[in-house]
């Protein structure tokens, strides 16, 4: 009987782990209960790579060595047990766990990523390598609505695989494409790993998730790079596509308006509003072409103002309450408030001024006018009294109060840059690119409204994650009422799988909690970060030893099962070496993609093989998927080595 190569590597790996935990136990002199720590994390590993389930395996030996370090008390262990579970069940960030779950499936049974692949990859037709760039696009945008790497990676297999195939791209490449591209729902939110990392290392999980926004957009952007050279390098891996594959059909009434497809739609729908020659065509459905057509201006148009007066009038509430605060230490600016505010400096603020003759004495003749007149001195007594620094600062102030102050400099490029998008709309605007807007306003935009919707109000701080994971799950069940999917089947098996899910990492949390508990208590923790500080190792040294370690556990280890055996044995160090947990989970975060995209336990690739033609093998899977790894590599060393792309944002939002 032949052994498949996959066997022998997990055989292999097996061997090496065993092997090295005996030599660890022989060559002490005394085994005490931190190196049984090291025993049972290496019987854990060893056992999951055997086949075991994850969480029963970590409560298992959990148990058993807890029972050990107790001196065979079972009454202890079963205490630390029941407080490790109801410890693991009281947590509030697990919450959001099965509500981002669900509204990743319903919005999968939805069946929008078809209609998305296919606007996309129309719209980036005369992109290099289109088919790809569309569908590292689709597979970002659906991951981040989803979160679902399996669902993903085979819904994309069924979808763009056969497609870039017939349209003559490199197996390897398409193959790494998808996978590389399912996989971006591990890091960009909302994101399952970091709501799983945040709960295991105390991290906040919206600072988690506002960190890991620009990150995501960095290594999708590298992925889409690579794929733009190797088609401008090697254009036989992907060729451009065909005039018939970028085609674009116009419906019956609209083919009456034009002559082609590539003329301009603004002036011949306005064309089409007189004359006898579109008499079949009715006024209605023009004037619904040409809503379409005036609706990216007048949305760019009403964002333009509606945020201009928000940045010009912003300082205008801070001008008040500065007028308040000055208002308890001076009568005479509150004197010129509603009558309310004027009676009480009438009877306290005008005796203590004049009790005090540091204030009486150089305006000798100003301070006898505001008794007599109180409204109209007002505005000169509260110059008087205030201090220079007070009215110096009221000055500057008074031309935000009146709505003057100048929109700030990342105004005007945010706008300059959305402007120029919305003058090249409308520069290029054909009848098949009008077309093609349609399409994706059908598709592209639904999700990133939900998707916008739920990050916004998570890293703006108007929700919770565990709230904006409710109003996400609301919002994919009325995208799945509005694409008329949303069945009773569908409903059933939505919530089965969500159950499912949810279930799973509940259990991972009990067990991981379990474990913990007991490496802890045979002193495991002490001795892994004793050794650790023996090396003397510096903060850049410990970096790359823990990614690397990381890096290698992706091989055989699923991500869930890295973040709860392996994490809380890394939190406890960070503190020696001065690393931030946020920092730490970014890198983290990036690293744990190897889950998937590293033979020979590369769920990525099995995923797709079930969905793939036959002549696609598995080798050649694997083969697509190292370059897209080498840049992962590429994005880790990216981040470690400029910090602010993924600290910049929680630093500006939260400190």
């Amino acid at each position: 009987m032949k052994i498949r190569k996959e066997l022998w590597f997990g055989l292999s790996f097996m061997a090496l782990v065993v092997i090295g935990a005996a030599t660890l136990l022989l060559s002490v002199d005394k085994i005490t209960n931190g190196h049984l720590g090291l025993l049972m994390l290496s019987l854990v590993v060893t056992a999951i790579m055997l086949g075991f389930p994850t969480a029963f395996t970590l409560m298992g030996m959990g148990m058993i060595f807890t029972w050990l370090a107790y001196n065979r008390d079972t009454t202890k262990t079963l205490d630390l047990m029941v407080q490790a579970a109801y410890k693991t069940m009281a947590s509030d960030v697990l919450i959001a766990i099965p509500l981002f779950v669900f509204m990743g499936y319903l919005v999968e049974r939805a069946n929008l990523i078809e209609k998305l692949f296919k606007s996309l990859h129309l719209a980036m037709a005369r992109i290099p390598g289109s088919l790809a760039v569309a569908t590292l696009v689709t597979c970002a945008i659906f991951a981040t609505a989803t979160g679902i790497v399996g669902a993903v990676v085979t819904l994309m297999g069924l979808l763009a695989l056969p497609a870039m195939l017939r349209a003559g791209y490199s197996v390897p490449l398409a193959a790494g494409a998808i996978t590389a591209g399912g996989c971006l729902g591990i890091l960009i939110p909302p994101s399952v790993l970091l709501i799983v990392y945040g709960a295991t290392a105390g991290v906040s999980v919206v600072q988690l998730y506002a960190g890991a926004f620009f990150p995501g957009l960095m290594l999708t952007g590298l992925y889409i790079l690579y794929v733009i050279l190797v088609a401008k390098l090697k254009p036989q891996w992907a060729p451009p596509l065909s005039a018939a594959d970028r085609a674009v059909t116009l419906p019956p009434l609209t083919q009456q308006l034009t002559t082609g497809t590539d003329k301009y739609a603004l002036t011949g729908l306005f064309g089409a509003l007189k004359g006898k020659r579109n008499a079949d065509v009715p006024l209605g459905h023009i004037l619904r072409q040409l809503t379409i057509v005036v609706l990216p201006g007048l949305l760019f148009l009403l964002v333009l103002v509606t945020s201009y007066r928000a940045v010009t009038t912003v300082e205008a509430e801070a001008v008040y309450d500065i007028q308040q605060i000055g208002a308890s230490s001076s009568s005479a600016a509150s004197a010129a408030d509603t009558g309310g505010l004027q009676e009480p400096p009438q009877e306290d603020g005008l005796k203590e001024p004049v009790a005090e003759g540091g204030l009486q004495e150089p305006p000798s003749g100003d301070v006898q006018e505001p008794p007599g007149a109180d409204t109209p001195a007002a505005p000169p007594a509260a110059s008087v009294a205030e201090p220079p620094a007070a009215a110096a600062a009221s000055t500057d102030k008074a031309p935000a109060g009146a709505s003057t102050r100048d929109a700030p400099t990342w105004w005007w490029v945010c706008f300059a840059i959305l402007g120029a998008l919305v003058a090249l709309f409308y520069l290029f605007l054909s009848f098949a690119r009008l077309e093609i807007f349609k399409m994706l306003l059908t598709s592209f935009f639904p999700l990133m409204i939900l998707i916008i919707s739920v990050l916004g109000s998570i890293v703006m701080g108007l929700a919770t994650p565990t709230e904006a994971a409710a109003m996400g799950a609301l919002g994919g069940f009325l995208l799945a009422v509005a694409y008329r999917r949303l069945t009773l089947s569908v409903l059933q098996e939505s919530v089965f799988l969500t159950a499912k899910t949810s279930a799973m990492v509940c259990w991972l949390f009990v067990g991981s909690a379990i474990f913990s508990a007991a490496f802890a208590l045979l002193g495991g923790q002490e001795l892994v970060e004793n050794w650790v500080l023996s090396m003397n190792l510096s903060k850049t040294q410990f970096l790359v030893m823990s990614q690397a370690i990381i890096f290698i556990l992706g091989w055989p280890l699923e991500w869930t099962e890295i973040i709860v055996i392996f994490m809380p044995i890394f939190i406890p160090l960070l503190d020696n070496f001065g690393v931030d947990p946020l920092f730490f989970g970014l890198l983290v975060a990036l690293n744990l993609q190897t889950a998937f995209l590293s033979p020979p336990v590369a769920m990525a690739a099995f995923y797709l093989k079930g969905v793939a033609p036959k002549h696609v093998t598995l080798n050649q899977i694997f083969l697509g998927m190292l370059p897209f790894m080498g840049i992962q590599i590429l994005a880790i060393f990216l981040l470690y080595q400029f910090p602010a792309i993924g600290l910049w944002l929680p630093q500006l939002l939260y400190k």
